[in-house]
């Protein structure tokens, strides 16, 4: 039989706004970021739209179009 250790150690993630060390845990209310302040920085990155998702245009294929 094999004595195995339980490892409990804690994931650690960079803040995506400013890098810091988060601990991946339920307790990180503000998980993936480290503060309240950076949620809202990258929350106002995307309501400004500083911060996009990309997406192909639509072709212009009218030729085709059927109501």
């Amino acid at each position: 039989m094999k004595n195995i250790k339980n490892s409990n150690k804690i994931t650690e993630i960079a803040c995506p706004q400013c890098h810091k060390k988060v601990p991946w845990i339920d307790d990180s209310v503000y998980r993936p970021f480290c503060s309240k302040r950076c949620q809202m920085i990258d929350f106002g990155d995307w309501a400004m739209e500083k911060n996009t998702i990309p997406v192909e245009d639509p072709t212009d294929d009218w030729d085709n179009f059927e109501e």
